[in-house]
């Protein structure tokens, strides 16, 4: 059984889950990214009556879950899977015949994932280009920026991290072809950006290297499946929570609950709905909630994060 003491990794905004789990109905929690199992074990800890359905698609992170979870018996269970496989995991658990009364979502990379220099998602170690959350399926990083256009990776850059000088960089990956590790990719990506850019912002290379991370793994893509089942499956006065870091997967969260809160209405801003929507759910906090200073000073990888969070409606 894997040791949890070599996955350590801090939860963000902890004790804001815990308070939005705790009014609930009793049933089970299924936390679609378990990672280390710091916010499952919480939750555990805090409420005798919920259970955790645990699903990840990392095979390292969900032994390390198994071990920490061990102890509270047969009030916890983790599989390995995609977070868009929710229902399906959920049926084939026997879940179904509880209540679901709610799905946190914590969309990051967590510490361990990124300090593991082998998995290739930092910048900051030189290391085989990879960045699969699942390192047993499905293309690595190494082999999209051989292969895509400069056209898609221009795209990927844009799309998944807002980077300004995406084309420049594409351009530049494209040239400096083949490119194997981690550290021939930060090279490239850092001479890419003009000098005076490179002074502010962090690191020239995290967006571009969040950029392939989220392509390699279909982060975007599958986000939505995901709240679209986790709406469905939780009970009124089940909640659904999410954490999320940057403004893509953001967007997608906000977008998602607010469609559900009005229903899908269509009707014109400020007029009475006309149009038969029904509201599923009661967004908790407009804007939702950030990490304090106090806690991003004790873990300066939350303070891009955000919590958005939902409650089913009757």
């Amino acid at each position: 059984m894997a040791d949890p003491d070599s996955f350590v990794h801090r939860p963000v905004l902890l004790d804001r889950v815990t308070e939005l789990f705790a009014t609930v109905p009793a049933g089970t929690v299924v936390d679609v990214t378990l990672g280390g199992a710091g916010h499952s074990a919480a939750l555990l800890d805090s409420r005798p009556d919920l259970r955790i359905l645990g699903i990840d698609r990392d095979p390292k992170a969900l032994a390390v879950a198994q071990a920490r979870l061990a102890p509270y018996g047969d009030r916890a269970e983790a599989h390995h899977a995609r977070s868009d496989q929710l229902a399906a995991v959920v049926a084939a658990s026997g879940a179904a015949s509880q209540t679901v009364t709610g799905v946190l979502a914590d969309l990051g990379v967590s510490s361990p994932q990124f300090d593991d220099a082998e998995r290739g998602f930092s910048y900051r170690h030189d290391a085989p280009l990879d960045m699969r959350m699942d390192p047993t399926t499905g293309p690595s990083a190494a082999d999209l920026v051989n292969s895509l256009s400069e056209d898609q990776l221009t795209r990927i850059l844009r799309d998944n991290a807002d980077e300004r000088f995406a084309f420049r960089i594409a351009r530049n990956i494209v040239a400096a072809r083949p490119i194997s590790t981690t550290g021939q990719l930060r090279d490239v990506v850092v001479a890419s950006i003009p000098a005076p850019a490179r002074r502010s912002g962090g690191h020239p290379a995290k967006r571009a290297f969040q950029a392939l991370r989220i392509a390699v793994n279909g982060e975007l893509e599958r986000l939505d499946p995901m709240l679209v089942a986790a709406l469905d499956l939780v009970v009124p006065g089940g909640r659904v929570v999410v954490i999320s870091y940057h403004s893509g997967e953001d967007r997608i969260v906000k977008r998602r609950f607010l469609q559900a809160e009005s229903g899908g209405c269509t009707c014109p801003s400020g007029l009475p709905c006309g149009c038969g929507a029904i509201p599923t759910v009661r967004l908790l906090k407009r804007g939702g909630w950030v990490p304090t200073a106090a806690e991003i000073s004790l873990n300066p990888r939350a303070s891009s994060a955000r919590l958005r969070a939902v409650e089913k409606l009757p």
